[in-house]
Protein backbone atom coordinates (compact mmCIF):
# COMPACT_ATOMS: atom_id res chain seq x y z
CA UNK A 1 0.00 0.00 0.00
CA UNK A 2 1.19 3.62 -0.93
CA UNK A 3 1.51 6.09 1.16
CA UNK A 4 0.13 8.85 -0.27
CA UNK A 5 -2.66 6.77 -0.79
CA UNK A 6 -3.52 6.99 2.91
CA UNK A 7 -2.34 10.78 3.16
CA UNK A 8 -6.04 12.08 2.54
CA UNK A 9 -7.64 10.23 5.13
CA UNK A 10 -4.89 10.46 7.67
CA UNK A 11 -5.58 14.11 7.35
CA UNK A 12 -9.33 14.20 7.72
CA UNK A 13 -9.46 11.65 10.71
CA UNK A 14 -6.64 14.01 12.18
CA UNK A 15 -8.97 17.10 11.52
CA UNK A 16 -11.58 15.22 12.81
CA UNK A 17 -10.46 14.29 16.03
CA UNK A 18 -8.23 17.45 17.02
CA UNK A 19 -12.08 19.11 16.44
CA UNK A 20 -13.82 16.63 18.57
CA UNK A 21 -10.55 17.01 21.32
CA UNK A 22 -11.63 20.79 21.22
CA UNK A 23 -15.29 20.26 21.59
CA UNK A 24 -16.27 21.66 18.13
CA UNK A 25 -19.16 19.95 16.65
CA UNK A 26 -17.40 18.72 13.19
CA UNK A 27 -20.50 17.54 11.38
CA UNK A 28 -22.46 20.83 11.66
CA UNK A 29 -19.30 22.97 11.00
CA UNK A 30 -18.59 20.68 8.23
CA UNK A 31 -21.62 21.34 6.69
CA UNK A 32 -21.46 25.61 7.50
CA UNK A 33 -17.86 25.50 6.02
CA UNK A 34 -19.37 23.48 2.20
CA UNK A 35 -22.54 25.77 2.02
CA UNK A 36 -20.22 28.47 2.28
CA UNK A 37 -17.70 27.35 -0.70
CA UNK A 38 -20.81 26.57 -2.98
CA UNK A 39 -21.92 30.24 -2.23
CA UNK A 40 -18.21 31.66 -3.13
CA UNK A 41 -18.88 29.14 -6.44
CA UNK A 42 -22.24 30.57 -6.84
CA UNK A 43 -20.59 34.02 -7.23
CA UNK A 44 -17.60 33.14 -9.11
CA UNK A 45 -19.02 30.95 -11.61
CA UNK A 46 -20.73 33.93 -13.77
CA UNK A 47 -17.45 35.46 -14.33
CA UNK A 48 -15.60 32.68 -15.10
CA UNK A 49 -18.29 31.29 -17.83
CA UNK A 50 -18.21 35.01 -19.23
CA UNK A 51 -14.44 34.72 -19.55
CA UNK A 52 -13.98 31.33 -21.19
CA UNK A 53 -16.82 32.29 -22.90
CA UNK A 54 -15.20 35.37 -24.27
CA UNK A 55 -11.71 33.66 -25.11
CA UNK A 56 -13.18 31.16 -27.09
CA UNK A 57 -15.24 33.76 -29.22
CA UNK A 58 -11.88 35.57 -29.63
CA UNK A 59 -10.13 32.75 -30.87
CA UNK A 60 -12.41 31.45 -32.87
CA UNK A 61 -13.24 34.65 -34.63
CA UNK A 62 -9.92 35.01 -36.05
CA UNK A 63 -9.35 38.18 -34.06
CA UNK A 64 -6.19 36.90 -32.19
CA UNK A 65 -4.50 36.29 -35.39
CA UNK A 66 -5.44 39.63 -37.12
CA UNK A 67 -4.08 41.52 -34.16
CA UNK A 68 -0.87 39.23 -33.89
CA UNK A 69 -0.23 40.12 -37.38
CA UNK A 70 -0.52 43.79 -36.44
CA UNK A 71 1.75 43.81 -33.62
CA UNK A 72 4.55 42.19 -35.24
CA UNK A 73 6.60 44.87 -36.06
CA UNK A 74 6.30 46.60 -32.94
CA UNK A 75 6.85 43.03 -31.44
CA UNK A 76 9.80 42.58 -33.41
CA UNK A 77 11.51 46.04 -32.37
CA UNK A 78 11.42 45.19 -28.72
CA UNK A 79 12.40 41.65 -29.15
CA UNK A 80 9.61 39.65 -28.83
CA UNK A 81 9.50 37.13 -31.05
CA UNK A 82 5.92 37.98 -33.56
CA UNK A 83 5.24 33.42 -33.29
CA UNK A 84 4.24 34.23 -29.52
CA UNK A 85 2.07 37.18 -30.16
CA UNK A 86 -0.65 35.01 -29.11
CA UNK A 87 0.44 33.93 -25.48
CA UNK A 88 0.23 37.67 -25.38
CA UNK A 89 -3.23 37.85 -25.61
CA UNK A 90 -4.68 34.87 -23.91
CA UNK A 91 -2.08 34.71 -21.29
CA UNK A 92 -3.56 36.88 -18.86
CA UNK A 93 -7.35 35.70 -19.79
CA UNK A 94 -6.58 32.19 -19.32
CA UNK A 95 -4.07 29.58 -18.30
CA UNK A 96 -5.31 26.55 -20.05
CA UNK A 97 -5.47 28.55 -23.26
CA UNK A 98 -1.87 30.04 -22.79
CA UNK A 99 -0.97 26.60 -22.51
CA UNK A 100 -2.38 24.91 -25.68
CA UNK A 101 -0.80 27.84 -27.00
CA UNK A 102 2.35 27.43 -24.96
CA UNK A 103 2.40 24.12 -26.34
CA UNK A 104 1.69 24.43 -30.17
CA UNK A 105 4.56 26.67 -30.19
CA UNK A 106 6.98 24.45 -28.76
CA UNK A 107 5.88 21.51 -30.55
CA UNK A 108 6.26 23.34 -33.54
CA UNK A 109 9.70 25.38 -32.98
CA UNK A 110 10.83 22.84 -30.46
CA UNK A 111 12.07 23.61 -26.62
CA UNK A 112 15.13 24.60 -27.20
CA UNK A 113 14.65 27.11 -30.04
CA UNK A 114 14.57 30.97 -29.33
CA UNK A 115 10.75 30.95 -29.55
CA UNK A 116 9.81 27.75 -27.39
CA UNK A 117 12.14 29.40 -24.68
CA UNK A 118 10.87 32.83 -24.96
CA UNK A 119 7.34 31.01 -25.13
CA UNK A 120 8.16 28.71 -21.76
CA UNK A 121 9.51 31.91 -19.49
CA UNK A 122 6.25 33.54 -20.52
CA UNK A 123 4.28 30.94 -19.87
CA UNK A 124 6.04 31.41 -16.04
CA UNK A 125 6.48 34.88 -15.29
CA UNK A 126 3.45 36.45 -16.32
CA UNK A 127 -0.17 35.70 -14.76
CA UNK A 128 -4.13 34.85 -16.04
CA UNK A 129 -4.79 38.18 -14.75
CA UNK A 130 -8.33 39.04 -15.81
CA UNK A 131 -9.06 35.32 -14.41
CA UNK A 132 -7.09 35.69 -10.99
CA UNK A 133 -9.14 38.99 -10.48
CA UNK A 134 -12.78 37.34 -11.80
CA UNK A 135 -11.83 34.57 -8.66
CA UNK A 136 -10.31 36.46 -6.18
CA UNK A 137 -12.28 39.87 -6.29
CA UNK A 138 -15.76 37.71 -6.93
CA UNK A 139 -15.27 35.38 -4.09
CA UNK A 140 -14.10 38.84 -1.67
CA UNK A 141 -17.47 40.62 -2.92
CA UNK A 142 -15.29 43.11 -4.86
CA UNK A 143 -16.62 44.56 -7.77
CA UNK A 144 -14.70 47.58 -8.73
CA UNK A 145 -11.28 46.87 -9.36
CA UNK A 146 -9.89 50.44 -10.14
CA UNK A 147 -6.21 50.57 -10.23
CA UNK A 148 -5.83 46.58 -10.72
CA UNK A 149 -6.34 45.51 -13.94
CA UNK A 150 -3.89 48.17 -15.70
CA UNK A 151 -1.14 47.45 -12.45
CA UNK A 152 -1.61 43.93 -13.53
CA UNK A 153 -1.51 43.91 -17.11
CA UNK A 154 1.57 45.96 -16.76
CA UNK A 155 3.16 43.51 -15.40
CA UNK A 156 2.49 41.20 -17.95
CA UNK A 157 4.00 43.19 -20.47
CA UNK A 158 6.75 43.58 -18.40
CA UNK A 159 7.04 39.72 -17.73
CA UNK A 160 6.37 39.41 -21.58
CA UNK A 161 9.31 41.73 -22.54
CA UNK A 162 11.64 40.68 -19.74
CA UNK A 163 11.40 37.11 -20.97
CA UNK A 164 12.74 37.62 -24.33
CA UNK A 165 15.37 39.76 -22.55
CA UNK A 166 16.47 36.79 -20.55
CA UNK A 167 15.99 34.19 -22.91
CA UNK A 168 18.89 35.99 -25.44
CA UNK A 169 21.04 37.13 -22.14
CA UNK A 170 21.24 33.51 -20.95
CA UNK A 171 20.97 31.19 -23.93
CA UNK A 172 22.14 32.85 -26.87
Amino acid sequence: MDFSSLLVPALLAVTALVGMGRRVDVYSTLTEGAREGLSVLLGILTPLVGLLTAVYMFRASGAMEFFAQLLSPLLVKIGIPPETAALLFIRPVSGGGALAVGSELIAQYGPDSYIGRVAAVMLGSTETTFYTIAVYFGSAGIRRTRHTIPAALTADLVGFVAAAFAVRLFFY
